[in-house]
């Protein structure tokens, strides 16, 4: 198993940010997940994955633009999202899961 799939599978709620360094909407979704996880705290673990230093893994989630942002229960993908996320609708969407 490797390091991503133990994260998601250890975790009950993982929200994951496919980005990368150069992408603009990437650097504004990155605030408001700093902001998100100031507010949640421990309730959900997010875990940010450059896309052009895991190729692999972004080929394997079907990342096909970004940011990307995908939450997992327990591994198992329950939303999936493309382009910048507001704060409220992570905190609704993160309150429904």
């Amino acid at each position: 198993m490797n390091k991503f799939d133990e994260i998601i599978m250890g975790n009950e709620l993982v929200l994951v940010d496919f980005f990368a360094t150069w992408c603009g909407p990437c650097k504004m979704q990155a605030g408001i997940l700093q902001q998100l996880k100031a507010e949640v705290g421990d309730s959900v673990t997010i875990l940010k994955v450059d896309v052009d230093k895991n190729e692999e893994l972004a080929a394997k989630a079907r990342v096909q633009s970004i940011p990307t942002l995908m939450l997992f229960r327990h591994g198992e993908p329950v939303w999936r999202a493309m382009g910048v996320q507001s704060l409220e609708t992570l905190k609704q969407v993160l309150l429904s899961k």
